[in-house]
């Protein structure tokens, strides 16, 4: 699975932005231009696709709070729009999905105040010449094409804050749907793992088998389990440890009913340090080992500032792990380092993408208004945010 291009306007800080993707994606900006705002939108694609695109929006302060920060003119259908292009290379099929949300209206006797209203939605598939759409939804009302491939109108309305690809995929009867939603389900974004005393990278987990490392890492310990007792090739995990944490080796014994690990270091040979016992630097380290390690890797995945808390010498093996994972996932990274972005650059052969402001919108140095970065920024000097 490859997401190839991903657009969003009106939304915090994207007043209207498109872009090109490639394997690996590094986002490098000063803070406040909006590089955790392209994070988030991507996020809020997958929200949409699995259901919980109100929840969230009404999570970062409601649709007031989420539109457009900037000037604008005055408009009265003013909305949120995200749209994504993902090519499934295994059925060499291109889906393109758009969605958009916006205000209730003031008299409007549905829906709650802070949560959005999803105005339109179209996903499309393309295996030839042209797009087909699948599926279409103007307020309430969904169209979608049925087994005799004629549009026809979904029995059973929409709610105001729920996505019809949502509702479409949970039906069972459209499998372009399905294997979209699948698709875009399978994304993982790990924004900051807490690293307190209490964190769930801390503690023991129930010893289930593990093959991807959950969000908040409350199953790390049962991934590193996966990895040494059921597959067996721990060999470029324990490389990055090793290097990251001053020649460490994870030490995970046989599952009983729970999960655990530890890590033995080179001046204490016959001590386990007890997760309790890491730094922050250390355990958010091995947090990110997991995400990027996992027995099954995920289609994309997503870090926002992955090296928050480490020392600088993590960096280079943190960046080992990315190119590593990388190999069968498509990488989005935002950052403040412009280490972690030289490394990754280094070992993946990808440019960086510098987030600035540019007429108070976020935008990415370089890039035409087609969602291309030309080599030289110079060239594009002239170059007008739509």
């Amino acid at each position: 699975m490859m997401l190839r291009s991903m657009s969003a306007r009106n939304y915090r800080s994207l007043r209207s932005i498109r872009m090109d993707l490639g394997g690996v994606n590094v986002f490098i900006g000063e803070n406040g231009v909006g590089k955790s705002n392209l994070y988030r939108a991507l996020q809020l694609v997958q929200a949409a696709v699995t259901g919980s695109l109100a929840y969230e929006i009404a999570a970062e302060g409601g649709m007031a709070s989420a539109l457009w920060s900037g000037p604008r003119r005055i408009e009265k259908n003013v909305r949120i729009k995200l749209e994504v292009e993902v090519l499934d290379e295994e059925r060499a099929v291109t889906f393109r999905y758009r969605v958009e949300a916006g205000l209730r209206p003031p008299k409007a006797a549905a829906g709650f105040a802070f949560e959005p209203q999803v105005k339109e939605e179209v996903l499309s598939v393309e295996t030839g010449a042209r797009p087909v759409t699948m599926m279409k939804r103007a307020g309430p009302g969904v169209m979608v094409r049925g087994e005799r491939g004629r549009m026809e109108e979904y029995p059973q309305p929409a709610m105001t804050s729920e996505t019809a690809i949502a509702m479409l995929g949970d039906a069972g009867h459209y499998p372009e749907i399905g294997t979209f939603r699948r698709l875009v389900d399978g994304w993982r974004f790990f924004h900051g793992f807490r690293t307190d005393r209490d964190a769930a990278l801390r503690q023991p987990c129930l010893a289930v088998t593990a093959p991807l490392l959950d969000e908040d890492g409350g199953n790390m310990a049962a991934v590193f389990a996966t990895l040494v007792h059921t597959r067996g090739d721990t060999v470029d995990l324990d490389r990055a440890i090793a290097a990251a944490l001053g020649g460490a080796r994870l030490h995970v014994p046989q599952p009983g009913e729970f999960a655990e690990f530890g890590l033995i270091f080179p001046d204490f040979p016959q001590r386990v340090f007890q997760p309790r016992e890491l730094s922050d630097g250390q355990i958010r380290f091995l947090g990110l080992a997991a995400a990027l390690m996992s027995y099954r890797q995920p289609p994309l995945i997503a870090l926002n500032e992955p090296e928050a808390s480490l020392h600088p010498d993590m960096l280079p093996p943190l960046a080992d792990l990315i190119a590593t994972a990388a190999a069968t996932s498509q990488i989005w990274i935002v950052t403040h380092s412009q280490a972690l972005a030289a490394a990754v650059a280094e070992r993946c052969g990808t440019r960086p993408k510098r987030v600035i402001r540019k007429g108070g919108a976020t935008w990415i140095e370089g890039m035409r208004l087609t969602g291309l970065v030309d080599d030289d920024d110079d060239d594009n000097e002239d170059e007008d945010e739509a």
